[in-house]
């Protein structure tokens, strides 16, 4: 479980929580009023287009459901593990993650359900990017998890178990991370349209920017505190003689 939680990792995660309830939110808004980001409400959806043979919105929750899967495949790919690891290719999965939804803002434009691909694509991308830190999972895309796990940590505290303030903490801020991404979206969509998708577009790229400068800038520093380790050795191996 996580006993300090570093301030760049709640950043992270809360921001990705925002700009993925700006895009859900823009994908409900817009012309196919299908979710982005999660697949519960679409296989519900999915179930009930069935049966009355409403192929055409079939197709499109399939598809989304599809892609969100597809988008995770490709995180297993990309990055190749779930727990947070400071060394893996987060930032190249999130460069991906920009062209997707450019991609799909390109195709929602021009009147394509195919923007509903991309997108939800995009949002299975991102989450499965980090599932867990420490011990505890972390969405980034939806909220169930999130809130149940809340409802768990609070159940524990009434009865009178020791619960962790900072599992506390990462939960509640991606929770409201996301409602209040969902809250923005609603306002710039109704100015803008589907260019409200260049909000998180260019909060995601300046993510990836910022996060492989600051691995190359971990990578130089663990090299640096190793050659000291060994150095120091050496010092004391020479003193001994």
């Amino acid at each position: 479980m996580i006993d300090k939680l570093p301030t760049w990792v709640l950043c992270g995660a809360v921001v990705l929580a925002f700009c993925a309830g700006v895009l859900n939110t823009t994908a409900l808004m817009g012309f196919t009023h299908v979710s982005a980001s999660h697949v519960t409400g679409n296989v519900s959806s999915l179930s009930v287009t069935i049966l009355p043979g409403d192929w055409a919105n079939m197709k499109l929750f399939l598809v989304s459901i599809a892609s969100f899967w597809m988008g995770s495949v490709l995180s297993g790919v990309i990055i190749g593990g779930s727990e947070f690891n400071i060394h893996r290719n987060y930032g190249y999965a999130m460069y991906l993650e920009v062209a997707l939804l450019v991609a799909s803002l390109l195709l929602y434009m021009n009147d394509s359900y195919f923007g509903q691909m991309m997108i939800a694509m995009a949002c299975g991308l991102q989450n499965s990017m980090v599932a867990t830190y420490h011990g505890t999972v972390v969405r980034t895309t939806h909220l169930t998890g999130t809130t149940s796990d809340l409802g768990s940590i609070v159940g524990n505290w009434l009865v009178g178990r020791r619960v962790k303030l900072s599992r506390v903490l990462l939960l509640s801020a991606l929770w409201w991370g996301f409602f209040i991404g969902g809250f923005v979206a609603v306002m710039m969509y109704r100015a803008f349209g589907y260019l409200s998708m260049l909000l998180p577009i260019i909060i995601i790229l300046f993510a990836a920017i910022s996060y492989q400068r600051m691995e190359v800038w971990f990578r130089s520093s663990e090299r640096l505190i190793r050659l000291q380790v060994i150095k120091n050795k050496r010092k004391k191996r020479t003193k001994s003689l």
